[in-house]
């Protein structure tokens, strides 16, 4: 399983031309506001403090860069759907989105992170059939696995599944994850490594 050596911030940007001119792998991040992505980011990489966490939605505004071992970029983007920002702010948030994802050659997997808490939101699976029609891989991950006792969370996932599959005809990689115990961190990275070991012209 893959070792998180290093962890360095490398910078922020407000839109994909800015972000770092490097052709090693990116591994992205995103969701709902509120979603747990920063704590989720911080127990992947085994620092308390990478990405900032914070009670208030909408904290992320920026594409994050940060380097991991010197290899590849893991990307903390802006969520979508609730924040407390204006419109017009809210607006150009989508904007940042969809230009990283549908013209950042370098992003090799978007992970798509679900409370497992919730039913399958609309807001969501329009997020994910988007990227289907754009044809950007990704694969889901659910998070705050910790707050349901291990039957719910396993009936929780079941009907995302039975859910996604009125639209697809296969699945995209699921993962289950907690920040708090550390759930599925191992999954998460071996999947990562065993993408990296690939060959080049086997990712996007």
């Amino acid at each position: 399983m893959m070792t998180i050596k290093t962890a360095d911030f490398v910078c922020s940007s407000v839109k994909a031309a800015q972000c770092p001119p490097t052709q090693l792998p990116e591994y992205a991040f995103i969701g709902r506001s509120n979603v747990g992505k920063s704590s989720l980011i911080n127990r992947l990489t085994g620092r308390n403090r990478l990405a900032k966490t914070s009670s208030t939605p909408g904290k992320t505004q920026l594409i994050n860069h940060f380097l991991i071992n010197n290899a590849w970029h893991l990307v903390d983007l802006p969520g979508y759907g609730y924040a407390k920002a204006p419109k017009t702010s809210r607006r150009q948030f989508a904007g940042i989105i969809s230009e990283y994802i549908n013209h950042r050659e370098q992003l090799t997997l978007l992970f798509v992170l679900l409370d497992c808490r919730l039913e399958p939101q609309a807001i969501d699976l329009a997020f994910i059939n988007q990227l289907g029609d754009a044809g950007v891989p990704f694969a889901l991950v659910f998070t705050k696995a910790d707050k349901l006792s291990a039957d719910k969370l396993q009936r929780r996932i079941a009907h995302y599944k039975e859910v996604c599959a009125e639209t697809w005809d296969e699945l995209p990689p699921v993962f289950v994850t907690s920040a708090e115990t550390g759930a599925g961190r191992d999954a998460l990275l071996a999947y990562i490594e065993t993408i990296n070991n690939q060959k080049p012209s086997s990712l996007r």
